[in-house]
């Protein structure tokens, strides 16, 4: 069988055993069940209120249930310990059945969840919270909550810390869920935290200087540069070889490169420069103007001829 049906196959199983002991020891308070494997067969602790019922007289009773267990559950060697609860209003299930048992009698809902979480919160409680579920007043079925204090939902603390219960009142109208949820007192939870008041704190040592400005810091000199002046012998470090450039190779270089410059102009000067074109160009220019001049000389003796007449017609 594969681990996931494994698990699966446990589940069911523990949530049958759990169902069995609510129904056959439920007038006894029945308050939950641990179950664990050992070497020598399973072992189980039942919670109860009243852990006498639970046994009966003689034995009688938790004989019965070990047989049941082995026969119906396939179980080998189940070792039943009876623990007797100490503070029955502040586990879950012992509450879910008183609650889901005052309803069946006929109590209002409304006072018989404010009472019972009133009760919770009396017997040192950190935090509860009372759901109730299904046709509570009328033919409609509805949720109705009670919350007091502090109550975890999700993570491993709501898991781990907070107590769960689960109950059903049988009405007329139909079935009432009822479940619980109760944090117990001394539940470390993973949000709290201590103020210790006697704590001794270690005295913080200030560094002791003269309180100066930027400025003033900025005016000293350092010590570690030394003052060089003009006359002052300093060593200067020998220069790598490699770092050396040859002073011959130098000026090889810049010979080169002054014959390449003096070819480059000897060749622009022999070189004829072709000036048809920009002669043809010029006396086009002039016949422009030419044209121009004879036109506004035209224009001219045309507006004095029209000035003449003007005055000669006045």
């Amino acid at each position: 069988m594969a681990d996931e049906h494994q698990f699966i196959e446990d589940g069911l199983r523990r949530s049958q055993i759990n169902e069995f002991f609510a129904e056959e020891l439920g007038r006894a308070g029945y308050g939950g069940m641990d179950v664990a494997k050992t070497p020598m067969g399973t072992q189980i602790v039942l919670k109860a209120e009243k852990p006498g019922m639970v046994i009966g007289k003689g034995g009688k009773n938790i004989r019965k249930i070990t047989t049941e267990l082995e026969e119906r559950f396939d179980m080998d060697d189940p070792q039943i310990d009876v623990q007797e609860v100490d503070e029955p209003d502040l586990n879950a299930q012992i509450v879910a059945d008183r609650l889901a048992n005052a309803l069946e009698r006929g109590w209002y809902f409304r006072k018989a969840g404010h009472t019972t979480i009133d009760r919770i919160m009396e017997a040192g409680a950190l935090g509860a919270e009372i759901v109730l579920s299904g046709k509570v007043t009328g033919a409609r079925s509805r949720v109705e909550k009670f919350n007091r204090g502090y109550i975890k939902h999700n993570g491993e603390p709501a898991q781990e810390v907070v107590d769960h219960g689960q109950g059903v009142a049988v009405m007329k109208l139909g079935t009432i869920g009822v479940n619980v949820k109760i944090i117990p007192p001394g539940a470390k939870l993973p949000d709290d935290f201590d103020v210790r008041e006697d704590a001794e704190v270690p005295e913080v040592e200030q560094a002791t200087g003269d309180d100066e400005g930027v400025e003033a810091l900025l005016e000293e000199e350092p010590e570690d540069v030394p003052d060089v002046g003009a006359d002052d012998d300093v060593d200067v470090p020998d220069e790598d070889p490699a770092d050396v450039i040859d002073e011959e190779i130098v000026e090889e270089v810049v010979e080169e490169t002054q014959e390449t410059a003096e070819e480059a102009t000897d060749v622009a000067a022999e070189e004829p420069v072709e000036t048809g074109d920009v002669d043809d160009d010029d006396e086009e220019f002039d016949e422009l103007d030419e044209e121009i001049e004879s036109e506004a000389a035209d224009l001219v003796a045309e507006m004095e001829a029209a000035d003449e007449e003007t005055e000669e017609d006045e």
